[in-house]
């Protein structure tokens, strides 16, 4: 990849346009905005359209044309820049390669044009990359620092998801799924990190991982790019991080739960407020509720503390957090129903997420609304987690698994099975294969003071704005 990133050092001053392939990805669309900040034409396209995204990008006047097709680059870019999930097959990925246009991935487009030469931050693991690294921006910025940074959302506290200062600091989610088609490493190995986090490490990503031991590799080369003059703050709770760190190329800081770790939270305290907890004689709290949130939380004081901030100055960010969009949402509520979307779709994830609203609503009943889509969901590889997920659920309904047609017949989920494991925890348990079903379902049995938690990595039909119709009427 050598020499593409000799090209783009000098291209990008004086590119004119960029074309975005998969533009609808939430890191993708953010850069394409802060391009378009900076004077470039941007434009991009997608086959999944759908908001808060594609809302994000019309509000800022990007064009998004819904498809690939060779006529998307008639204009004939000066760059474009080629998505995760575009493979080769595709229309615009085939025309890039036979035109010989100018590509790159998103990841070295980032590496070479806004973290060279900054401070890198880098927040990765299976879970709550997203919020922790919301988190952690809105503390150096309410502090004056001005970070630039890349979250995979839209923060609340922010405009949008992406923005590149001046500043020495660089804040960025660091991924491990693979780069591009044509560069299989981890996104994160592109992220020149001083400081890493590592929140937690599960099996994920099924399509591109055979197994944990694949995942710990690519998070051991990783760790393995952090200077020793740099900080590697984990998980310390967490088994599958261990084998990692028995040697670590710079200092290490472990923070969670238990007592032997450099910070340890105790007290901890959950109400529909948030999350409040101590640390050694000083106590914190944070607008969001959970146990995994306070883990966010302790990461984002490990660093903020390594980089020279005071934990007065870091509670007073925490007290104006404000969240990330579909990261427990609150859409809405009719007739007494509250409505939450959630981007929660690995079993973990879905556990954590009912756990911490079971929390915030104790007295209510909560519903969970699941979506089978990602490429691990949709295989059999989790099916027990996934069963053993919902118990903090009192309705669970599995929605119909995403083009499970992609998936080869041995490894498919089984959702027959999956709705006779869920029966045996939640008291009412449904398998309804469209959001038509799903909206009518809810509408018809839910009561005031019902809770319903929506999850999906997608745009699930507009389930939400759906279902808050249908309450309404």
């Amino acid at each position: 990849m050598l020499s593409v990133s000799l090209w783009l050092i000098g291209m990008l001053s004086n590119t004119q346009s960029v074309h975005f392939i998969g533009i609808c990805g939430t890191a993708m669309a953010s850069v394409a905005v802060a391009l378009q900040e900076r004077g470039v034409n941007v434009t991009g396209s997608d086959a999944n359209v759908y908001p808060p995204m594609s809302t994000f990008l019309a509000e800022r006047g990007i064009e998004v044309r819904s498809g690939y097709c060779e006529t998307n680059l008639s204009d004939a870019p000066d760059l474009v820049v080629i998505g995760n999930a575009i493979s080769r097959g595709n229309l615009e990925a085939e025309a890039v390669l036979e035109r010989k246009l100018r590509y790159c991935s998103l990841p070295e487009l980032l590496k070479e044009t806004f973290i060279l030469g900054k401070r890198s931050i880098v927040i990765a693991g299976t879970h709550g990359k997203t919020t922790t690294t919301a988190l952690l921006a809105w503390v150096f910025d309410h502090n004056g620092m001005n970070p630039s940074y890349l979250i995979g959302g839209i923060p609340n506290n922010f405009s949008q998801g992406a923005r590149f200062t001046n500043s020495e600091w660089f804040i960025i989610e660091g991924d491990e799924y693979d780069t591009a088609f044509f560069d299989k490493r981890s996104k994160f190995v592109h992220y020149l990190p001083e400081v890493a986090v590592i929140n937690n490490l599960e099996f994920d990503h099924a399509d591109i991982f055979n197994n944990l031991a694949e995942i710990q590799l690519s998070f051991s080369r990783f760790i393995n790019l952090i200077p020793r003059n740099g900080l590697l703050a984990v998980n310390g709770d967490d088994e599958n991080i261990e084998p990692l760190i028995e040697s670590p190329p710079c200092p290490l800081r472990r923070f969670g739960m238990g007592s032997d770790n450099n910070l340890c939270a105790n007290d901890l305290k959950f109400s529909i407020e948030g999350s409040r907890f101590s640390v050694g004689d000083c106590e914190f709290s944070v607008p969001v509720c959970g146990e995994f949130n306070v883990r966010n939380a302790l990461a984002v004081l490990t660093v903020a503390r390594y980089c020279g901030l005071d934990d007065a100055a870091i509670q007073s960010a925490f007290n104006s957090f404000r969240g990330i969009k579909r990261r427990m949402e609150v859409r809405g509520e009719e007739s007494g129903v509250t409505v939450i979307d959630d981007f929660a779709h690995h079993p973990t994830a879905i556990r954590e997420a009912l756990k911490a609203l079971r929390a915030q609503y104790p007295d209510r009943r909560l519903w969970a609304v699941f979506e089978p889509r990602t490429n691990t969901t949709r295989r059999s590889v989790l099916q027990r987690e996934l069963a053993r997920a919902f118990v903090d659920a009192d309705f669970v309904v599995v929605a119909g698994v995403a083009k499970l047609e992609q998936i080869p017949e041995g490894e498919q989920l089984d959702a027959a099975k999956l709705l006779d494991d869920l029966r045996s925890t939640a008291r009412g348990a449904k398998y309804l294969p469209n959001v038509s079903a799903i909206v009518a379902h809810i509408a018809n049995v839910s009561v005031a003071g019902d809770v319903v938690c929506v999850m999906s990595n997608g745009g699930f039909g507009g389930i939400h704005e759906k279902l808050l119709a249908a309450l309404k009427a």
